[in-house]
C-alpha cells in the first residue's frame, strides 16, 4: 500500500505538470498587477481559511521582500483585522466581511485578488463585486472549473483540480510567481 505522503506527492506533481499551461496567463497579470502598483494603487487581496493565509502571505511578500531588499509595496490582506471582520460579521453578515472593508479602503486603480478553492465563496464574490463597481482591477487566483468568480473577475487563473490541498499548493507556487514578475517589472529584482 502506498502511504498517503507518496500519494499526495503523486498528486502535487500531476498537477504541477499541468501548470505550463497558465503560463502566458501569469505573465500576462503579473504585468498587470505591477502596472497597478506602478500607478500608485495597491493590491487588496481576501479569502477564506487557507486562502486567507495565502493572502496575508502574498501581501507579507509585497510589503517586506521577496527577492531582495527593495522599497515596500502596497499590500494588504482584508483578512487580517479581527476587530473589522468581527464587527462587520456581526453588525452585517459574514458574506459582507471583504466588501466592507473594500469600499472603505479601496479606490479606482488598485487591485483585488480574489482567492477561492472553489470560485463560490459567497463573501469573496461580494468583495468582487464591489471592486468592480469602485472601478478596482480583479484577479481571481481559483481552483476546480472556477465557480461563479472565474466570469466575475477581470482575470481568473483557475488551478484545475478538486482537491483544496493540491490547488492550494499551486496558489502559492502562482503568487510567488506574481511577487517576482512585480519585482521584475518594477525593476526592483
Amino acid at each position: 500500500m502506498t502511504s498517503l505522503f507518496l500519494r499526495n506527492l503523486d498528486e502535487h506533481q500531476q498537477l504541477m505538470a499541468l501548470l505550463p499551461a497558465l503560463e502566458s496567463q501569469v505573465l500576462a497579470v503579473g504585468q498587470r498587477l505591477a502596472g497597478v502598483l506602478s500607478s500608485g494603487g495597491k493590491l487588496m487581496f481576501c479569502g477564506n481559511g487557507g486562502s486567507a493565509a495565502d493572502s496575508q502571505h502574498l501581501a507579507s511578500e509585497l510589503t517586506g521582500r521577496f527577492i531582495k531588499d527593495r522599497r515596500p509595496l502596497a499590500g494588504l490582506a482584508l483578512s487580517t483585522d479581527s476587530s473589522a471582520l468581527t464587527c462587520i460579521a456581526n453588525d452585517y453578515s459574514f458574506d459582507d466581511v471583504f466588501a466592507r472593508q473594500l469600499q472603505g479602503l479601496g479606490r479606482a486603480g488598485d487591485g483585488l485578488v480574489a482567492i477561492s478553492t472553489s470560485g463560490n465563496s459567497a463573501n469573496v464574490l461580494r468583495a468582487v463585486e464591489a471592486a468592480r463597481a469602485l472601478g478596482i482591477y480583479t484577479l481571481g487566483l481559483l481552483g476546480r472549473d472556477g465557480g461563479k468568480l472565474a466570469g466575475l473577475c477581470d482575470d481568473a487563473i483557475v488551478v484545475p483540480h478538486g482537491v483544496t490541498a493540491r490547488i492550494q499548493e499551486a496558489h502559492i507556487l502562482i503568487g510567488h510567481t506574481l511577487c517576482g514578475l512585480i519585482e521584475d517589472e518594477l525593476g526592483l529584482a
